[in-house]
């Protein structure tokens, strides 16, 4: 038997795009021989559809799909994922399910049983449970068919579960596992796929084929990487990363092993990709095409607008430089020097004879009283008025350019550098954001395809927002050196105050950062889209109360 993977780029609720990619597969399988060809979780709709499921036109239309592929299973059988209604009356009324379809027929349909409500995960919202487990018998072999979550619980071990929904179908004497998932990206996620594809593999003896979807939707990003694992518990063979692409596989070969394919999983290159995937596929998922940002010489909007130009190319992203009366001369030629190098389109707009007739008409009300934290915001949301104008005259999304240390303090000004569509970098610590410019100036990038696109003095120099003489972000912050261990342990790993001071971070410190983090989640709240690229990222897979007071 020959099964082929597809690890496509489904967008959300386009049935006809999504359709025609299935279709151009099934015809690329049968060509190269395939019997059987495998899509990925709720591939007719995209994944995470999220509350267009309760929509029963949306159900329609993913079963219209369903029936278009039926038709076409003459000869080949096809794996897909689509919601499919339950007709019990009691419990929800949808299922998360994978359809077996061949020769016009449906085969089988096999519920998701272990449905994930954690993170940025909300199925128990939506969906019923799987109760029944049987494998579906095709051309001689017997395939125990499952869903993404439902291999995440080898055994038992999982304390999240009660079931095992492998384990219900071994009695029927499978010969292999296929798995059809869509899980999505974070850096560390891909060697723990590796892993819990071993896990299964090595606790039935028979081989798995696993298929994942690639491509952003939204905030979520998937990153392929779909698995072929002998029963040796080798990788048969691992799918490209964040590339769309069908494979064919003999399965008499993969039971034979004997073949190691994995991929290599470098931090950094992994949380690069992925961001240029995130960009592109945001533009191009809703009919944009350019992207506008503000370059302020520092390393975050550098490292944001070169992203910006790999996804989308250099002809497609505009740069504004908006120096104050505070902005130091080399700020300005830095900016400009990186945008030469790109060849991205660029202007200056001096903000001081802006900020001084805010200053002006202000004056009445602040005669007296000192410049503070009010005058630096009027700054900055002068420059998101001047982006978001540019923005709105030209059709360009705004990316944002925060990065996640700064967002987890609350330093940054609402309706000013928090503005944009996107926010390319509110995943990504500031130390991470020093590594991502190190690996972009390797790569060869701008208009002459040179090395070191990104100016030295931007890494080198301390950071600063520029809004007040001499000012650091050091003036505020603790040295992002000893900030982002910490946000890393409370944000990742969810560590209380104590745990962290057992870990050896300072008392005041510890419960200085806290009350930052904690006190300005009302600022995340009205924050962009946050590109996901860690395992705990802001947005829909972190929830916290607006006005909590735990560790304030």
């Amino acid at each position: 038997m020959k099964i082929a993977l597809a690890q496509l780029d489904y967008h959300i609720g386009n049935f006809e795009g999504n359709l025609e990619k299935m279709l151009a597969a099934v015809e690329q399988a049968r060509a190269l021989g395939a019997d059987l060809m495998c899509f990925g979780e709720l591939s007719v709709c995209g994944y995470p559809p999220r509350d267009f499921l309760e929509f029963d036109d949306f159900i329609r239309r993913c079963q219209a799909s369903v029936e278009a592929l039926q038709q076409v299973s003459h000869g080949i059988g096809i794996v897909v994922g689509a919601p499919s209604r339950n007709p019990e009356v009691e419990g929800k009324d949808l299922h998360n399910s994978a359809w077996f379809l061949h020769d016009g027929q449906v085969l089988g349909v096999q519920h998701k049983t272990l449905l994930p409500t954690y993170d940025i995960f909300d199925e128990n919202r939506y969906f019923e449970p799987a109760t029944e487990f049987h494998v579906i018998p095709f051309r001689g072999k017997k395939i125990a068919l499952s869903v993404c979550e439902d291999i995440w619980n080898v055994g038992n071990e999982n304390p999240l579960y009660t079931i095992c929904p492998l384990d219900e179908m071994m009695g029927e004497q499978p010969d292999f596992i296929l798995n059809i998932s869509a899980s999505p990206f974070d850096y560390t996620h891909a060697a723990l796929r590796i892993h819990t594809v071993r896990a299964n593999v090595e606790r039935y003896k028979i081989p798995m084929f696993y298929t994942n979807n690639v491509g952003a939707q939204t905030d979520i990003i998937f990153d392929g990487g779909s698995i072929v694992m002998s029963p040796d518990g080798q990788v048969f063979d691992e799918m490209p990363y964040f590339e769309e692409c069908v494979r064919v596989y003999d399965l008499a070969e993969v039971q034979r092993g004997g073949r190691s394919a994995e991929q290599p999983k470098e931090k950094i290159k992994l949380i690069h990709d992925a961001l240029v995937v995130g960009i592109r596929d945001y533009f191009r998922k809703l009919g944009f095409k350019k992207a506008i940002l503000g370059l302020s010489g520092g390393i975050d909007s550098a490292v944001t607008a070169v992203l910006a130009a790999g996804a989308l190319g250099r002809e497609n992203v505009r740069v504004l430089l908006l120096p104050s009366q505070y902005s130091s001369g080399h700020s300005v030629d830095d900016a400009r020097d990186l945008a030469e190098k790109l060849g991205i389109q660029y202007d200056i707009v001096p903000i001081r004879p802006i900020f001084e007739s805010f200053e002006g008409a202000l004056k009445p009300f602040f005669e007296g009283l000192p410049f503070n934290v009010t005058e630096e915001n009027i700054q900055a949301r002068i420059r998101g008025t001047l982006l978001m104008a540019l923005s709105n005259k030209f059709g360009h999304i705004l990316l944002n350019t925060t990065n996640k240390s700064e967002m987890a303090v609350g330093y940054g000004t609402l309706y000013g550098d928090l503005c944009g569509g996107l926010s390319v970098l509110g995943d990504v610590y500031k130390t991470e954001v020093y590594e991502l410019a190190a690996y972009l100036n390797t790569l060869p990038l701008g208009i002459n395809q040179s090395t070191g696109v990104i100016p030295r003095n931007s890494i080198e120099k301390p950071p600063s927002a520029e809004l007040r003489p001499g000012q650091k972000d050091t003036d505020s912050l603790p040295p992002y050196e000893i900030l982002d261990p910490l946000l890393f342990q409370y944000i990742e790993h969810r560590q209380g105050p104590r745990e962290l001071v057992a870990m050896g971070f300072d008392e005041a410190l510890v419960a200085r950062v806290l009350r930052m983090v904690n006190m300005n989640e009302f600022k995340r709240e009205q924050a962009a889209p946050v590109l996901r690229v860690s395992s705990k990222g802001f947005g829909m897979g972190r929830r916290m109360p607006i006005v909590g007071k735990y560790l304030g």
